[in-house]
């Protein structure tokens, strides 16, 4: 039963990665000994789950009726095993996907604590810049800011944060006047992906205004973004999350507070199947309250 159980997890791994090596190292399996589990489990099943070529594998129409019809299920047994374990401790792999920026700013420093509640559980941060396949990359939970256009996914709001307006003290210093969003005109703007394309929207005594912004500097990097402003190259507008840190240094300061320009959420996005991992809702918990304690709502 064990081996059963522990192939069709293996197989659930590798359809997701994509890859018997990915997968083999997530579970500490050599790549020879995964080729030869899956080979058993097609020859048990009487069908090929598999297309192998030289640069990917790739689950064949049965091998994803297999999946979808597999995932809910060990999804459920490990809710079940969690729950009678009754220690609340966590075990097995949990695979975040989430931006560099995110990453590093907020998660890898709250990530001891979270740890520490569960010995047994190894985080693997998957970061990217562009929007991940959750299914594809075999992420358990991503974190999103913004909308979530993915139909696929199923998602939880965990903090909201304002969006603002903000630059560097030398770039004020020698920069023309700013007191409303018409003079945005007369500034050099960075413009990150959240707004990439986009005009930049305000609203002040119920009244809104759109500026269709021209960037100096574009890039698809949130980090990038923000990081040119500090080094004075213009506006940037991001989150308060994204540039807490600016803030609290004075490296950014914010501009053009009177105007209202929105908020953004950050939601934890999971893969459509019945039940999520337990790993990947806790995280979610833990990470809600931990932006509501370090990051409240002024």
């Amino acid at each position: 039963m064990n081996d059963r159980l522990a192939a069709l997890r293996l197989f659930s791994r590798v359809a997701r990665r994509g890859s018997f090596t990915a997968a083999g190292r997530e579970l500490g399996i050599p790549q020879p000994t995964v080729s030869r589990i899956i080979a058993s489990l097609e020859r048990e099943i009487g069908t090929a789950l598999f297309v192998r070529t030289t640069r990917a594998v790739a689950p064949t129409e049965a091998g994803l009726e297999f999946l979808q019809r597999l995932e809910p299920i060990l999804a459920a047994l490990e809710e079940a095993e969690h729950a009678v374990r009754g220690t609340g401790e966590l075990r097995g792999l949990l695979r975040v996907g989430l931006s560099s920026s995110l990453a590093s700013r907020v998660v890898a420093p709250a990530l001891p604590a979270f740890t520490a509640r569960h010995p047994g559980l190894r985080v693997e941060l998957a970061t990217s810049d562009v929007r991940q396949d959750l299914v594809g990359e075999g992420v358990d939970v991503a974190l999103r800011f913004g909308s979530l256009p993915d139909s696929t996914a199923i998602a939880r709001r965990l903090a909201t944060f304002p969006r603002l307006a903000a630059a560097a003290p030398r770039y004020l210093a020698s920069a023309p006047p700013l007191t409303c969003p018409a003079d945005l005109a007369a500034h050099d703007v960075i413009v990150g992906p959240s707004l990439a394309g986009q005009a930049w929207s305000f609203r002040h005594d119920g009244k809104a205004v759109s500026v269709r912004v021209e960037g100096r500097v574009v890039t698809n990097s949130n980090e990038v973004s923000i990081a040119a402003a500090v080094a004075g190259l213009g506006i940037v507008s991001a989150s308060r999350l994204a540039m807490a840190s600016e803030f609290a240094a004075g490296s950014l300061v914010p501009v053009l507070t009177e105007w209202d320009m929105g908020t953004v959420d950050l939601s934890a996005v999971f893969p459509a199947q019945a039940i999520a991992k337990p790993a990947a809702r806790a995280f979610a918990d833990f990470l809600a309250a931990h932006l509501a304690d370090e990051h409240p709502s002024p």
